[in-house]
């Protein structure tokens, strides 16, 4: 434990409630409670990190301006440990995930105005029409696995269409895109590693031949918009032209594909819920739906800040070059900010104060994008199968991964 670090009371050692643990993957929810009952802050040696899971000081750390993405700020522990193992954060080009101010500002700026919210709107017919297709093909398929045929196809093939990917390249990406997302979680293997790294180098041999074809012959894509950018002159250089292009892709896809996963299972497991979702007109109550859905079982479970400077969070000082880490699902169940916080409830009056997109300069930039998505596929999954349910022996199987939480299937009963 850093010397630095004001103890007392408020400080205690992660370990042994480890929610990382595979056997919490099914519900990680007790072991936060047990984490945000049992002390303010909690700190892993093995990590180096502080972990926050109170709704205040999460929000805090993830506003606060000596907080940093970068990894050459974070202690060589964490380099070892955390998400420093990822290929895009180890490049010398850092995408927007991995980059402070002035770079991460140049960077979004560069591609935010394809994710406004006024931007989304106007792509709302064109997702009610690829939901639909999709629906229409489980429809005449006989049967329905929510993930694999909805929550998943529909952000691909919108990120995809965005960014220029041709429909016949689609299927390639994805487990090139599946390898890269598992690369930040807080524990990751050799072998995770090794295989993101391949998949990286497949992934980046593919967009320069994508990239090489669009200078040739631009489209009104998002990539022939960020190529045009680079060639006026210091905005965007070639690698980080690869790395943005392969983290919209992937950061595109995996938050909406957890959002409708995990939101569907919460509903199907409240039925009287269904009900009133699916007989109601008002589309206030479908955005309300999805907030409830992000904050109750949140797709990305945590982020992290390395401080440039020492800073107090819950009575703690986190030193300089020290990890905070929050724990975004477990601050999304403070009781303290949501009343009777492990109850699902589509018309939660505060569900929006969740922080399941994150907080600060780097909260995501693709967040209108996502609730769109979700705002439109789970009304028509209703609408379309009235008497959708779960199989009476569905037992939930979850991804691998942590920091991303979803399903890996959601089959049900149309």
């Amino acid at each position: 434990m850093p010397e630095q670090a004001a103890t007392g009371s408020a400080l205690a050692p992660i370990a042994p409630v480890y929610p990382f643990a595979p056997e919490h993957r099914a519900d990680p929810y007790p072991v936060y409670r047990t984490l945000r009952e049992g002390a303010r802050v909690h700190w892993s040696e093995e990590q180096e990190s502080f972990f926050f899971t109170h709704y205040e000081d999460c929000l805090a750390i993830l506003r606060h301006p000596a907080g940093s993405t970068n990894m050459d700020n974070a202690s060589m522990s964490a380099r070892r440990t955390m998400s420093a193992h990822s290929p895009m954060a180890a490049m010398e080009a850092k995408p927007m995930l991995f980059a402070d101010p002035p770079v991460h500002t140049r960077l979004r700026t560069l591609v935010s105005k394809a994710f406004t919210p006024r931007a989304v709107e106007a792509m709302r017919p064109h997702i009610a029409e690829i939901v639909d297709r999709l629906l229409d093909q489980a429809e005449a398929n006989g049967e329905l696995d929510i993930v694999a045929d909805l929550a998943f196809p529909l952000p691909v093939i919108v990120i995809a269409e965005m960014l220029g990917v041709p429909v016949e390249d689609q299927d390639q990406l994805k487990p090139w895109s599946a390898d890269l997302a598992r690369t930040i979680d807080p524990v990751l293997t050799e072998e995770t590693v090794a295989q993101a790294g391949m998949s990286a180098l497949q992934f980046i041999n593919y967009l320069n031949g994508l990239i090489e074809e669009r200078r040739a012959r631009p489209k009104d894509d998002l990539l022939s918009g960020l190529i045009a950018v680079e060639d006026e002159g210091e905005r965007l250089g070639h690698d980080e032209l690869l790395i943005m292009t392969m983290l919209l892709f992937v950061a595109g896809h995996e938050t909406t594909q957890n959002l409708i996963g995990n939101g569907m299972l919460a509903l199907l497991r409240h039925p009287e819920q269904i009900s009133r979702l699916r007989d109601s007109d008002d589309p206030a109550l479908a955005k309300n739906a999805v907030e409830e859905m992000l904050r109750y079982d949140s797709p990305v479970q945590l982020t992290g800040r390395h401080l440039m400077e020492d800073a107090e969070f819950g009575g703690t000082v986190v030193p300089k070059g020290y990890s905070a880490i929050t724990l975004l699902a477990a601050a999304n169940r403070d009781p303290d900010v949501f009343a009777d916080p492990d109850r699902f409830d589509i018309e939660r009056p505060n569900a929006n104060r969740h922080i399941g997109f994150g907080q600060g300069i780097h909260f995501c930039l693709g967040a209108p994008l996502a609730r769109a998505e979700a705002q439109i596929a789970v009304p028509a999954l209703l609408r379309r199968f009235p008497e959708l349910a779960l199989p009476d022996d569905f037992v939930p199987a979850h991804r691998e991964t942590f920091t991303l939480r979803g399903l890996t299937s959601l089959p049900v009963a149309i």
